[in-house]
């Protein structure tokens, strides 16, 4: 008797375990999820403290404030797999929507591509038990190239809800094309979903990365992106525009998919014919064939 009773409390536990760890992923996913939709968006960034040993002439990135229209679509909706794309709206026009950045959500995944420097990732694949209960987010450049990648959990505790990481990255788009003293951004992520909407926030080091992996740090800034919710037909030029190119686009993800699935380092060229790849990419019909969405991706992945 006391062999069966102890088996059948074994059995109610892993019940119990079971539920909670699916209660726990479907609140992953409702947070997530909760980041779709059109918001007001104030981009804020601060250099916080410097440290190069050339106080004299180290100029410092200026104090950034600045404010947009963003819609975020929901392109894969699946348990273990969530996709949002976001698209910025800077203007009134057909011609003022401007494909930004998109984040994929993986459960337990194993698989990463960790930044290193100068356009190369170095793929790594974690034990399973290090991914337990966990969700990568992997976030992609405007042409849906690599930019990084970390993996921690959700947690969701005395009315609050956020995701929490430290992660290696490429120089930002608002930093790349004015400083060249540094070359890899040393992120720690916080995604928290509030009342009104979300918050990106970020504290951030500016690390100079020699051949060897060796940093030294030059610098730490302070990002705060706070999304304010606001009513989705605000958002629809950006809704007609993903809709006039969304198949080329999900072209452009296929092709990238295959290159990943290789599961080996990756690095790319910064130009190909003086030209970038967004650059190249932006310029497609919503017509273009599969093939030649390849080709020009083949163009800059260095074999």
């Amino acid at each position: 008797m006391r062999i069966k009773a102890f088996l059948v409390s074994i059995v109610l536990l892993t019940s119990l375990t079971g539920n909670s760890q699916d209660l726990q992923q479907q609140q992953d996913i409702n947070s997530i999820k909760a980041m779709c939709g059109c918001y007001e968006v104030k981009f804020n960034f601060t250099e916080t403290f410097k440290y190069s040993k050339d106080s004299i002439n180290y100029k410092p990135s200026a104090t950034k404030h600045e404010s947009a229209l963003e819609w975020v679509e929901l392109l894969e909706d699946q348990p273990n797999k969530i996709v949002l794309q976001h698209l910025l709206i800077v203007g009134t026009g057909e011609n003022d929507i401007v494909k930004h950045w998109r984040q994929d959500w993986l459960y337990e995944n194993t698989d990463l591509y960790s930044f290193f420097k100068d356009q190369t990732w170095k793929f790594n694949k974690l034990p399973a038990k290090n991914a337990k209960g966990q969700w990568t987010q992997k976030v992609y450049q405007v042409d849906d190239s690599p930019r990084y990648e970390g993996t921690a959990s959700w947690v969701h505790v005395d009315g609050t809800d956020y995701w929490k990481n430290t992660t290696d990255a490429p120089l930002p788009r608002r930093e790349h094309t004015k400083r060249n003293d540094y070359n890899v951004l040393k992120r720690r992520n916080i995604q928290e979903i509030t009342s009104f909407g979300w918050i990106h926030e970020q504290d951030n080091d500016k690390l100079v990365r020699d051949a060897d992996g060796k940093d030294v740090l030059l610098a730490q800034e302070k990002g705060m992106d706070i999304y304010t919710k606001v009513a989705d037909s605000k958002c629809k030029l950006a809704q007609n525009w993903w809709k006039n190119n969304t198949e080329v686009w999900k072209k452009v993800r296929s092709k990238w998919e295959k290159v990943y699935a290789t599961n080996k380092d990756l690095s790319l060229q910064n130009k190909v014919d003086k030209k970038s790849l967004f650059a190249v990419l932006f310029a497609l019909k919503p017509t273009a064939t599969q093939a030649e969405v390849d080709t020009i991706i083949d163009a800059f992945v260095i074999k």
